[in-house]
């Protein structure tokens, strides 16, 4: 079953997501922001303003999720202006980013993570893996734009929506195998094996 508002309050004043925004934000002073914080069935995660890294192409490179390479993303910088603080993602290319909000999955919740609309429209893809049950840290965000245009993505603004849907407690949990990606800090994690 999904979980509703009422749920997410109660578990994350336990500690379930870090910081948390109890209502669904879509101004901060006078600047509309895409929004973030709780809304009827899910929860609106913001982009962390500390790194987003770019896939550039270099050709005769092959990317390698079993051998990865580091060298093979960009760090790009932070832009500001009168609309707020926000990464450039380039037409047709993938990004890394990290989400500002740390999660301590339930042993029986899976966290499902989709993109929002506002993101959707202009051709910004979110490609996201579940946070299973007992995961804990700040997920690593994955961003295609589709467009043939280049794409703000805004820092410190909602990113995309996490789904809680529960289940029966699990035998062996994502804590309990001892996952890789367990933990996660507030910077992009590389593809492991």
């Amino acid at each position: 079953m999904i979980k509703n508002d009422t749920w997410i309050i109660e578990l994350a004043n336990k500690g379930m997501i870090a910081p948390f925004e109890p209502k669904l934000v879509r101004r901060v002073e006078e600047l509309a922001v895409i929004s973030y914080g709780l809304s009827s069935f899910g929860y609106d995660i913001r982009l962390s303003p500390l790194e987003f890294r770019i896939f550039r192409h270099i050709p005769g490179t092959v990317v390698d999720p079993k051998n990865f390479n580091p060298d093979n993303l960009e760090p790009t910088p932070l832009h500001t202006d009168e609309n707020g603080s926000y990464f450039i993602l380039p037409a047709h290319s993938y990004g890394l980013g990290v989400a500002l909000e740390r999660l301590q999955v339930p042993d029986n919740i899976t966290v499902l993570c989709i993109g929002k609309s506002s993101y959707a429209r202009v051709g910004i893809i979110a490609n996201l893996t579940p946070a299973e049950a007992g995961w804990r840290g700040h997920l690593t965000l994955e961003f295609s734009n589709s467009s043939s245009a280049d794409c703000r993505i805004y820092a410190n603004e909602g990113c995309c929506q996490l789904l809680f849907l529960e289940g029966d407690p699990c035998s062996i949990s994502y804590e309990t195998r001892q996952g890789k990606y367990q933990d996660q800090p507030q910077q992009v994690v590389f593809s492991r094996v």
